[in-house]
């Protein structure tokens, strides 16, 4: 005897071996044996066997329409073999009735099961609801095969239109498009972003790269919603200054200018005016709850997103022509030796003579001309009393790291700016140090430094960049004022850079109380001691800069790169940096070059360029020769700004200056440039043969700003 029976859903047939009460040892075609129980069969036959059995069963099922077996269905529960009767009009055999149970069981639209071969015919607008959701899957599935083939005949589906970068970046995973990409790129072995490239989807991978980032940190896009800003600055007292800035050509966020008056005693008062935005934004009012969500405006090549609206950024930015708001710090120095006697902050409006560029005057502004005197260029007279002041700065600053266990500053020559016109780039170097740069930088540093002390002397929290020389976490932020031994200075405040920067912000507002208040600015500053919120603020800002500077030095890689394929150069030089890790010479461009060898530090190598994947932002290259090591002195030197970098001090780069050329380690500028720390940035040289931008050779500027 052999039985028809169910076992965990799926239906079976076998011989019957022996029967004990009411189980039953059966063999199934393929050897096995299993115990079934007397309520799991279903049918008892002697013929066919029952491995023919499930195959004529199966063929005897796909005779039957579905459609017709619903109507000659009951409307209340029936059991399969009741139905196998109406349906065939005789006492069925063993193969029809499995047939037609199998026909049942697979078609779940029409049939409700109720228990073992017992069965309900499903509602007739439920069924009409089910068939039409059926059909419309059926049409989408057409409709997605006609994308995956178009696909794979490497043209574009007329209905990705508009829809190409929603698919790269924020997919609906359930849409027939995104299916239809994922299926055509696993059949052509590529990926969706290299498919759409290939296809036209995306006009080039720096439109990808740029929608990617938009996409997680701009959603809703970068633009602002209307407000309106009027702040009344009129009762702000008039300073007695005639303020320059000192910025790159295409700078309009102006947040830092300078003024320099000699005293009736011999003395020097130079003034360090910063913009004001903290003197027409209050904490938690709309201009803030937008600076709070953005907290940092993002520079990249060619391009940069503000912090504030234009309507804002407009009002402080100390344009030249007028009256300015700033927060002014004012130093007394010694006419002689140019030490500092005594400092003063207040709040007022300045004039602004002249925004001053970089671009016009670091060729005419030079140490060579500031020591003989000669040329002529707006401001002279005050330049040539900032520069000793910027030497007395920068070499205290020296001592103090020497202190601090560390070594002198070391500088490279030059830093690069991007151009970026369409999709053609322009990089130029800039030169590090020039008189211009490090007055900006070190009047900026000076500025953070004495700001924020004057924060901890009230008792005031403020957000501190604080700096170990040694071991793990050697940078962080932090509400209490610690040393930051990189610059050689006992407390950093970011402050500086309020129109680009939210820390500079909170700090800026806390200032203003301190300003006005003295020591009853803990009782009246927005932030209070262990506020939640500032905290709270700090931390954002610290990851969210991070990803911005990461974005920043993903697009200055990416223009590397495109420039290296604009200008033909299938050959560089490059200078070992440190294993397989070299440094090109023409560009800020850092590559791992497999099987480079070892090599000293500051060994010249001539490379050819291989490939380059502006997708995955990489190039992969091959020494050709060696050309020279360096001599014993150089590498000597060499060796020491590496220890530099290592330990995230090379010239004076924590983010500390304002000008966004000059002077700026991370306190990018209104030259589109980003924000790039050297211990942020230390090792962010590409690996397994990616490229990357020089990280681990920080510019000097105190903003880590490169013109774009």
């Amino acid at each position: 005897m052999n039985v028809f029976f169910e076992e965990s859903g799926s239906f079976k047939a076998g011989t019957v071996l022996s029967k004990q009460g009411d189980a039953f040892q059966v063999e199934l075609p393929g050897g096995r044996r299993v115990k079934v129980r007397g309520k799991e069969v279903l049918l008892e036959f002697e013929a066919p066997a029952p491995a023919e059995l499930m195959q004529q069963a199966d063929a005897e099922s796909q005779d039957i329409d579905p459609e017709f077996l619903w109507e000659c269905a009951p409307a209340d529960e029936f059991t399969f073999g009741a139905l196998a009767d109406d349906y065939f009009g005789t006492k069925p055999s063993a193969v029809k009735q499995a047939g037609l149970l199998l026909r049942i069981h697979a078609s779940p639209v029409y049939f409700r099961k109720k228990g073992r071969g017992q069965y309900q015919r499903a509602p007739e607008e439920q069924l009409r609801a089910a068939l039409a959701g059926l059909e419309r899957r059926r049409q989408q599935a057409l409709v997605q095969q006609g994308y995956e083939d178009t696909l794979k005949a490497r043209q574009l589906p007329e209905a990705f239109a508009g829809k190409v970068i929603g698919l790269l970046t924020r997919p609906d995973k359930n849409s027939i498009e995104y299916k239809a990409l994922e299926a055509a790129s696993a059949a052509l072995g590529t990926s969706p972003a290299r498919l759409m490239l290939d296809v036209g989807g995306v006009a080039s991978p720096r439109m990808l790269h740029e929608a990617k980032f938009l996409a997680e940190y701009f959603p809703y896009g970068t633009g602002f919603a209307p407000i309106a800003f009027a702040p009344d600055l009129g009762a702000l007292p008039e300073g007695d200054v005639e303020a320059f800035s000192i910025d790159d050509v295409t700078t309009t966020e102006i947040d830092d200018a300078f003024s320099v008056r000699r005293l009736p005693d011999g003395r020097i008062r130079i003034g360090i005016h910063i913009a004001a935005p903290a003197l027409g934004i209050a904490r938690g009012d709309a201009v803030d709850q937008i600076a709070r969500t953005r907290l940092s405006t993002v520079y990249m090549p060619g391009d940069k997103i503000t912090m504030l609206p234009d309507a804002v950024v407009d009002v402080f930015t100390l344009k030249e022509g007028g009256l300015r708001p700033a927060l002014s710090l004012y130093l007394i120095v010694n006419g002689t030796t140019y030490e500092t006697v005594t400092t003063e902050t207040r709040a007022e409006r300045i004039f602004v003579r002249s925004n001053l560029r970089h671009n016009h005057l670091d060729d005419i502004v030079t140490e060579e001309a500031l020591e003989a005197g000669t040329g002529e260029y707006p401001h002279k007279e005050e330049i040539a009393m900032l520069w000793p002041l910027a030497k007395v700065l920068h070499e205290k600053r020296q001592q103090a790291r020497i202190g601090f266990g560390l070594k002198r500053e070391v500088q490279r020559n030059h830093d690069f700016n991007f151009y970026v016109d369409g999709e053609h780039v322009t990089i130029t170097p800039r030169r590090r140090g020039s008189p211009l740069d490090s007055i900006v930088a070190e009047l900026a540093i000076i500025a953070n430094s004495t700001w924020g002390a004057m924060l901890g002397d009230y008792g005031v929290p403020g957000i501190y960049r604080a700096q170990r020389s040694f071991g793990p976490n050697r940078t962080r932020m932090q509400t209490s004022p610690a040393p930051h031994e990189g610059l050689g200075v006992n407390q950093y405040a970011w402050s500086t850079s309020p129109l680009r920067r939210y820390v500079d912000l909170v700090n800026q507002w806390q200032l203003l109380a301190c300003a006005e208040h003295g020591v009853a600015a803990k009782l009246v500053a927005p932030f209070k001691p262990k506020d939640a919120d500032l905290y709270a603020a700090l931390q954002s800002f610290d990851e969210t800069y991070a990803a911005y500077a990461d974005y920043q030095n993903k697009m200055e890689t990416f223009w590397c790169l495109r420039w290296l394929q604009q200008e033909k150069r299938d050959r560089v030089v490059a200078t070992v940096v440190k294993g397989d890790l070299v440094r090109l010479e023409e560009i800020p461009l850092m590559l791992h070059v497999p099987g480079l060898g070892v090599h000293a530090r500051g060994t010249r190598v001539m490379l050819d360029v291989v490939s380059i994947d502006e997708l995955t932002v990489e190039a992969s290259t091959r020494l050709v020769q060696v050309l020279d090591a360096p001599v014993a002195g150089d590498a000597a030197d060499l060796d020491e700004g590496e220890d530099d970098e290592n330990d995230a001090a090379s010239a004076a780069v924590e983010g500390e200056g304002e000008s966004e050329n000059a002077g700026e380690a991370d306190e990018p500028g209104e030259d589109d440039t980003g924000a790039r720390t050297a211990d942020e940035a230390e090792g962010a040289g590409a690996s397994d043969g990616a490229a990357a931008s020089d990280a681990s050779d920080p510019p000097v500027d105190t903003d880590g700003a490169r013109a774009h």
